[in-house]
């Protein structure tokens, strides 16, 4: 049987200090790992992937965000992720720095803020350690995409599309 195609965002929020705002799930997906902040698109009503990343932000946040605060760093696509569905994410980066209290409490779980150098060593989903984080750090204010091939026991992924200083092809 296929796998379902879930489409979704994660929104990358930074603090004036550069401190990343991450929540820690208290649900499903993801349940006890840390992720950006984001969620899946109502494609019922045709929702944008930007308007999704405001939305999604004001419900775990309260942080009333625009289309000029954010900017489109890198759209990643998973196959067999968990052996459960298919994944198509588009990340966006917080133009301006944003401010909330630290554990703050939202219906997916607690929101924390953390310094980027930290992110390697929580407890994060592995596709996020190895390829999403230091590609989002390496493109931060340009561009990237890459697909993940979760299907198998080691991690497979190519990057398309970089806007900086990387070739285009396969690295596993």
């Amino acid at each position: 049987m296929p796998l379902p195609y879930t489409i979704a965002v994660l929104c990358y929020l930074f603090d004036a200090q550069g401190k990343l705002l991450l929540l820690h799930r208290g649900k499903a997906p993801n349940y006890g790992l840390y992720s950006p902040i984001g969620g899946k698109l109502d494609q019922s009503i045709g929702e944008s992937p930007c308007d999704c990343a405001i939305r999604e932000t004001h419900e775990e946040t309260g942080l009333a965000l625009e289309h000029k605060d954010l900017h489109l760093t890198g759209i990643v696509s998973e196959s067999s992720y968990a052996n459960e569905n298919h994944w198509l994410m588009f990340l966006y980066e917080g133009l301006r720095p944003v401010e909330l209290a630290d554990h703050h409490h939202c219906p997916e779980g607690r929101l924390e803020w953390h310094h980027p150098d930290q992110v390697p060593q929580l407890s994060i989903p592995e596709t996020d350690r190895q390829v999403i984080w230091p590609l989002f750090q390496r493109y931060r204010g340009g561009f990237f995409s890459v697909h993940i091939d979760c299907g198998n026991a080691e991690l497979r992924w190519k990057l398309h599309q970089p806007t900086r200083d990387v070739e285009l092809g396969e690295i596993t």
